[in-house]
């Protein structure tokens, strides 16, 4: 079984930056594909960024691409993710998220962190 926990979330102004981390644990986390989502109020969980096991491929949402960046330490077991140049309409709680492969679909993970929330202020 594996364990997600994120962290790193906060409040930011408008332009600013922040760093999320996800701690794994309970399983072999070179073997897994890594993968950010986020969900606003009254809205579905979208996609952010994945990551494959070797870092070899990422992809991202065309909303984040050029701002954030994700990236993984295997010998950590930890999945970071990058976000530069913060808009408001990235206010959200982010999740991560691990499966088997490297996919934007929510259904494609099988374990979830709890998510920790980013507010980005105007």
């Amino acid at each position: 079984q594996v364990q997600l926990v994120e962290s790193g979330g906060g409040l930011v102004q408008a332009g600013g930056s922040l760093r999320l981390s996800c701690a794994a644990s309970g399983g072999t986390f070179s073997r897994l594909a890594m993968g950010w989502f986020r969900q606003a109020p009254g809205k579905e969980r979208e996609f952010v960024a994945a990551v494959s096991q070797s870092s070899s491929v990422t992809t991202y949402a065309d909303s984040v691409k050029g701002r954030f960046t994700i990236s993984r330490d295997n010998a950590k077991s930890t999945l970071y993710l990058q976000m530069n140049s913060l808009k408001p309409e990235d206010t959200a709680v982010y999740y991560c998220a691990a499966g088997g492969w490297i996919d934007r679909s929510p259904g494609a993970y099988g374990y979830w962190g709890q998510g920790t929330q980013v507010t980005v202020s105007s």
